[in-house]
C-alpha cells in the first residue's frame, strides 16, 4: 500500500477552538475508513481522552510528533502550507461560509488536479482511489 492510500480525507473548519469539531471530523473519517495509525502533533486537542479513547476504540495505534518535531509530519504540513498560500492568504473572505467555500475549493483542486513530483507526478486521488 502507498503511503497516501494511508490517509483518511476528510476535513472541517470552525470558529472556536473547542474539541467538539475534531471528534466530529474523527468520527466522519473512522466511517469512511479505518488506518492502521494516526499521527498528529501534541496538541491539547489530540492528547485528549476523547479524542484518544476515540481512536482506541476504533482500534487505531496513536502517533505523536515530539515538541519541536513539525518534520514528522512533514506531508500535512506542506498541505497546510501550499493551502494558506496559494488559497487563504490570497483571498479577503467575508465570512465563514466563504472561507469553508474557498478551502474546499483548494482541496479539491489540490486531490483531483494538481499533479505531485511525490507522487510520481499523478494526484492524491489517483492513488487513493487505487
Amino acid at each position: 500500500m502507498d503511503w497516501y492510500s494511508r490517509y483518511i480525507v476528510d476535513w472541517q473548519l470552525d470558529q472556536s477552538l473547542e474539541i467538539g469539531f475534531v471528534l466530529d471530523t474523527m468520527k466522519r473519517s473512522l466511517e469512511k475508513s479505518k488506518p492502521e495509525i494516526i499521527n498528529s502533533d501534541q496538541g491539547s486537542h489530540f492528547t485528549s481522552p476523547q479524542y484518544t479513547d476515540l481512536l482506541k476504540e476504533h482500534e487505531v495505534r496513536i502517533s505523536m510528533d515530539g515538541k519541536g518535531r513539525a518534520t514528522d509530519n512533514i506531508v500535512i504540513e506542506r498541505f497546510w502550507r501550499s493551502l494558506k498560500y496559494n488559497e487563504v492568504y490570497i483571498h479577503d473572505y467575508k465570512s465563514p461560509r466563504e472561507t469553508r467555500h474557498g478551502v474546499e475549493r483548494y482541496i479539491h483542486l489540490h486531490n483531483h488536479y494538481l499533479p505531485h513530483q511525490s507522487l510520481q507526478y499523478q494526484t492524491p486521488a489517483v492513488l487513493y482511489q487505487r
